[in-house]
């Protein structure tokens, strides 16, 4: 009896040790979201893009608040054209404005720009996309037709007629840009609404009485945000892209607002002097900016792959 009473007791405390965890045993996290961040923080590119990233954010910011280069856009007749020098690191303008200060103030007119296009842009895919994608039928035929109408039309002669239809200003370039941007989201969106719509847990979600809402919105959209993320930094480069060669036709923002495509515009006329103040700003600052979010871009679609998982 003894002896079957230890046997016990030593079988107890056997399963007793098996499950007990101390903390260096703690399950890992090990969620699509957290495995995307350990990934991406192992590329160091990307993890530099996105620190050049957020020094652009910040010098934005401090521009539209007008803690730096405050007077960028007041003329100065008496310094027009000015050369380099430690006061006017790219020189002057033919209006004496600071070369420099006018290319961090387009800073504000990018992001603004790529922000918003990209936003209006991503909302009008992932709806248009999910919709068809879920329901199919009329549904998605008419939402094929709408994109496939939408993009055989040049790109190139689309936007422009847009805003020329809308007029010069930020708004409006935002408008025209995100109007006339979504096809390519809403066609992957579709794709992914396609596949998951009819996997377990969706039919699960069904079993317990969840409706169509419930199951586009809280079930399947969280599994495919991941093509949001990415679609988002493309439209934010090709926003930006856009509004500079819009600008620079005389079809985009105000020309009272600071842009570079502006500044390229205003370069056209200085070459011959010969003088490169305003197209080496907008160069760099463009250059930089779009360079940092591609190589960013990248590595969060290597990073939420999930063919990368566990790697």
């Amino acid at each position: 009896m003894s002896s079957a009473s230890s046997n016990m007791t030593s079988n107890l405390n056997a399963v007793a040790a098996a499950t007990a965890k101390t903390p260096s045993q703690a399950p890992v996290r090990n969620s699509l979201w957290w495995d995307a961040f350990r990934r991406f923080k192992k590329n160091k590119i990307g993890v530099v893009s996105f620190w050049v990233i957020i020094s652009y954010v910040i010098i934005a910011i401090l521009a539209a608040t007008g803690l730096i280069f405050p007077d960028a856009q007041v003329p100065n007749q008496a310094e027009a054209y000015s050369s380099i020098s430690w006061a006017h690191p790219f020189g002057t303008d033919i209006f004496g404005r600071d070369i420099l200060g006018r290319a961090v103030h387009g800073i504000v007119t990018a992001i603004s720009i790529g922000l918003l296009a990209s936003t209006l842009s991503l909302v009008i895919g992932l709806v248009l996309g999910a919709i068809a994608g879920y329901f199919g039928g009329k549904v998605d035929a008419f939402v094929v037709w709408l994109y496939t109408t939408v993009d055989s039309i040049p790109y190139i002669l689309l936007i422009p007629s847009l805003t020329f239809v809308l007029g010069r200003g930020l708004i409006n370039v935002f408008i025209a840009v995100g109007l006339t941007s979504w096809v390519t989201t809403a066609r992957l969106v579709r794709g992914e609404f396609f596949k998951h719509k009819s996997r377990e847990y969706v039919m699960a979600a069904h079993a317990i009485g969840a409706g169509d809402g419930r199951k586009i919105f809280g079930h399947i959209l969280p599994n495919v945000a991941h093509l949001a993320f990415v679609q988002f930094g493309l439209g934010f480069v090709s926003a930006i892209k856009i509004e500079v060669i819009l600008s620079y036709l005389g079809l985009g923002v105000d020309p009272s607002q600071p842009s570079w495509g502006l500044m390229i515009d205003d370069a056209k006329n200085e070459l011959a002097r010969p003088y490169w103040g305003n197209l080496a700003a907008a160069t760099v600052f463009m250059f930089g900016l779009i360079l940092s979010f591609n190589l960013f871009n990248d590595a969060l679609r290597e990073a939420l792959d999930p063919k990368m998982k566990n790697k």
